[in-house]
């Protein structure tokens, strides 16, 4: 059994998908998941460093929340954080219909990476294992790229596109793993998992 640090209803299908028993890690009314988070992009930094950083402040946070609630059982905090880079830029959620709009632009007819993090943290361990993907959209014309901000998909994903949705139709190609894509690669995560002690 493991706490999930994640609001992500598609990470939740996954675990369940791979038959681990697992507990939203749940917050008092008002408290922000990510409040112990910083997530803006530091100057100069790599999407590989910073999809690392991200997860491990998030499995840190976390357990620390564990730790500090009282009556909670001590059980491992599953943390993870999706970036969608291209060139070097990270391409992050967009802020509104606009900022969708030239995402969807900016990955139009490319090649680009997604990179997923997952850190694992019970005691005083921390265990973490990232999964990069190569995906390739098709070329998006002006009418296809409104549709689909229109739809309400590209919000709050990273990249602005959600490939296990009506975003999958624009991939041309995928080099990897496509639950990492999703948000929670299966292969490391089982990974990590293993390499909890056993009860």
């Amino acid at each position: 059994m493991i706490y999930l640090a994640s609001r992500s209803p598609r990470r939740r299908e996954l675990l369940l998908q791979m038959g681990v028993r697992f507990e939203p890690l749940l917050f008092r009314e008002g408290q922000r998941q990510d409040e112990d988070t910083d997530e803006a992009v530091r100057p100069g930094e790599q999407p590989d460093d910073y999809v690392r950083r991200v997860t491990r402040l998030k499995a840190e946070a976390a357990w620390k929340r564990v730790v500090m609630r009282r009556g909670l059982q001590r059980k491992p905090v599953l943390a993870a954080d999706t970036t969608v880079a291209l060139a070097g830029e990270i391409l992050g959620k967009p802020a509104d219909r606009a900022d969708a709009d030239r995402i969807l632009r900016t990955l139009s007819g490319t090649q680009h990476r997604v990179l997923t993090a997952i850190a694992l943290a019970f005691e005083e361990r921390l265990e973490l294992a990232v999964s990069e993907s190569l995906v390739t959209f098709a070329f998006l014309d002006d009418a296809r790229i409104a549709s689909y901000v229109q739809s309400g998909e590209p919000f709050d994903k990273a990249g602005a596109y959600a490939i296990q949705g009506r975003a999958g139709a624009f991939v041309s190609r995928l080099e990897g793993s496509y639950t990492g894509v999703m948000g929670l690669p299966l292969y490391e995560t089982s990974q990590l998992i293993d390499k909890l002690p056993r009860r």
